[in-house]
């Protein structure tokens, strides 16, 4: 059992831990984020790195640097690494892949039809990058993320204007590309691709094929909280942490709901969820929160319609920005209550099932970053205010039909 502490003296600490993921664990050749530090998936743990979890680590690594936990220099130097590496890896159509080898930049195929281009992965590392260029200012690296962003082709990603399609494969089949429709962690793809200063996407692809959805807008109450837009109990929560670590949801709304108050209503239906622990799994109340992760039975995408026992820390306590006092209970009873058994070399194990008895032995990135990234914005809002900085953004989010409170939620 962890001892107890302050407010943010528990904050420092997760923060401070998870980030060594990206910092001690990082690949040594690329400087980028290992998909995983354990388990057997069919590849290469130590070998294979990833897009997207990396886009999260350089944004983590910035908050370690603005924190005083890494020094500003050595930051600044490990992003350099990684913008020189992504130079010499492959690109399709200006995207990367979903994963790569962290030695040679090949690719690493996450899936049959996975095995090109991935423009969502693609969206969260620009993310990253942008925010870095932003906290850099100005130099050769971030001159090199200009080009890396201006080189990313959107548009290529549509084979008609009304859509986009996640992955791109020099195959040239749209047949399995998958379309991105609906409402979850994608949106920043489309806000990426009508930003884009060099390959924009058409906005219908935005206005038809995102929103044309029965998953896009919701409008019920579960638990009595009334839930504007997503699949029923809101999905997993990684929908409310990925597009939203850069694009700050504060007081951002359109015509189909309020983003803050969209995310927030999804955080509380996954805690009343747990209090009310229909399925009667342990550990359930004191802990919460759904998402993707690691199980006892494998990897999966979990949420209130497809629960099966698996809590990530990851989910609740990157809805700090959210549910503040619900998410800072939830990490304290990890740490003093579950200590002994969750925490591992950085941070947190990604997920446990009490009534299984199990805990996993990894950490993953894409839920690693989200801890570090969402605890900074809860605390000092700065992952939002470097992205939103970049002047791309917010000529993209008015063609979107998005306009800011003056009030900020």
């Amino acid at each position: 059992m962890g001892r107890r502490l302050g407010d943010d003296d528990l904050l420092d600490l997760i923060q401070r831990r998870t980030l060594g993921y990206f910092w001690d664990f990082a690949h040594p050749v690329s400087g980028m984020a290992r998909e995983r530090s354990a388990g057997s998936y069919g590849y290469d743990v130590l070998e294979t790195v990833t897009t997207g979890g990396t886009g999260f680590g350089l944004m983590a690594l910035i908050a370690g640097a603005e924190r005083g936990f890494l020094p500003r220099a050595d930051v600044a130097a490990r992003i350099g690494k990684v913008v020189e590496f992504l130079f010499s890896a492959p690109r399709y159509k200006g995207a990367f892949a979903h994963w790569m080898n962290g030695s040679t930049g090949a690719t690493v195929a996450f899936s049959p039809n996975d095995d090109g281009g991935d423009i969502v992965e693609t969206a969260f590392l620009m993310m990253g990058l942008l925010a870095a260029r932003q906290w850099l200012g100005s130099g050769v690296t971030a001159t090199r993320i200009d080009t890396l962003w201006r080189g990313v082709d959107w548009a290529a990603f549509c084979p008609a204007p009304d859509r986009m399609m996640w992955h791109w494969t020099e195959r040239g089949d749209w047949a399995d590309a998958l379309p991105i429709t609906g409402y979850h962690e994608g949106l920043i793809a489309f806000v990426l691709g009508l930003a884009s200063p060099s390959h924009p996407i058409d906005l219908a692809a935005y206005e038809t094929g995102w929103k044309t959805s029965r998953s896009f807008e919701n409008g019920k109450s579960f638990y009595g909280i009334r839930l504007p837009l997503g699949p029923d109990y809101g999905g997993p929560l990684f929908f409310t942490h990925y597009s939203f670590m850069g694009l700050d949801p504060r007081g951002l709304v359109d015509r189909h709901a309020d983003y803050f108050a969209q995310n927030r209503a999804h955080a509380l239906i996954h805690h009343a969820y747990a209090r009310a622990n229909p399925r009667a799994f342990a550990g359930y109340g004191p802990a919460w929160g759904l998402t993707a992760c690691d199980g006892d039975k494998g990897y999966n995408a979990f949420s209130p319609t497809n629960d099966q026992g698996v809590i990530a820390p990851t989910a609740a306590i990157s809805c700090l920005p959210y549910t503040p006092e619900p998410s800072l209970a939830a990490l304290r009873h990890y740490h003093e209550g579950l200590g002994h058994l969750l925490w591992g070399d950085w941070g947190m194990r990604d997920a446990f099932n009490e009534t299984a008895g199990w805990v996993a032995e990894s950490h993953l990135a894409i839920d690693q970053g989200p801890i570090v990234v969402m605890v900074e914005n809860a605390r000092s809002g700065l992952l939002w205010r470097l992205f939103m900085s970049a002047p791309e953004i917010a000529p993209a989010l008015a063609r979107m039909g998005f306009s800011r409170r003056s009030a900020l939620a």
